[in-house]
């Protein structure tokens, strides 16, 4: 008779849920990502405009000019602080997921744990019948000589 874990359909189930929270785990660490590198490249594109436009002013240049370039600035600068308000409710989403996904571990690993144990009962029990077979074998065999 083979190993039978009568709470295997509740193991597969919470290992589908593990695997769902760490998905979407992993789905909230990519678009953090992704904003950090949007965040990044602004900061860039910021820095790079500020020096521009320290170059545009040794220079004659139109008033028309320098109000463009500092509203350009001021645009990019706006979108990346959008962007890191935007990364602070990613970081809260992303602490929550965490949650989820070690709650789902947790839940996975004890149910691991419980069918191992069971697993190693099972085999205990299993070489302790077998052993006593060969020792009734040994025994009727003894008792006919």
């Amino acid at each position: 008779m083979a190993f039978r874990f009568p709470l295997a359909t509740v193991l597969r189930f919470r290992q589908s849920i593990e695997k769902r929270e760490e998905l979407a785990l992993q789905r909230v660490l990519v678009e953090i990502a992704q904003y950090i590198r949007k965040i990044e490249k602004l900061s860039a594109r910021i820095a790079e405009a500020h020096q521009m436009r320290e170059e545009t002013l040794r220079q004659p240049t139109s008033a028309f000019q320098l109000q463009s370039m500092l509203s350009e600035i001021q645009i990019a600068a706006e979108r990346r602080r959008l962007l890191i308000d935007s990364l602070a409710s990613l970081e809260q989403k992303r602490i929550k997921q965490m949650a989820a996904y070690q709650a789902a571990l947790q839940d996975r690993r004890t149910l691991s744990e419980l069918e191992g144990r069971r697993r190693e009962d099972y085999k205990v029990e299993r070489e302790r019948a077998q052993q006593k077979q060969v020792d009734d074998i040994f025994a009727a065999r003894a008792h006919r000589s």
